[in-house]
């Protein structure tokens, strides 16, 4: 058995840099790719605009954990491929 523990409301993930969006206080995050038929690349920055610390291309219909330390203080944002 699979338990959630939600501490904040759903969000769609930006396209670019500049409006990243910031997981503070997050152990974990989970990604979901909605469309069964479309791969998309999910990039971690430091920073907005900043520089990318590494990526991974999650397939259509995809659930994905992410998970880092809380001091960790990381931007996810999403690349349409």
């Amino acid at each position: 058995m699979t338990r959630t523990l939600l501490l904040g409301p759903e969000e769609a993930l930006p396209v670019d840099t500049g409006t990243a969006t910031s997981f503070t206080q997050a152990s974990a995050v989970r990604l979901v790719i909605v469309d069964p038929g479309a791969a998309h690349t999910v990039t971690v920055v430091v920073t907005q605009s900043g520089n990318d610390i590494g990526s991974m291309t999650m397939p259509g219909g995809s659930v994905e954990t992410l998970e880092k330390t809380v001091k960790q203080d990381y931007n996810i944002l999403k690349f349409i491929l």
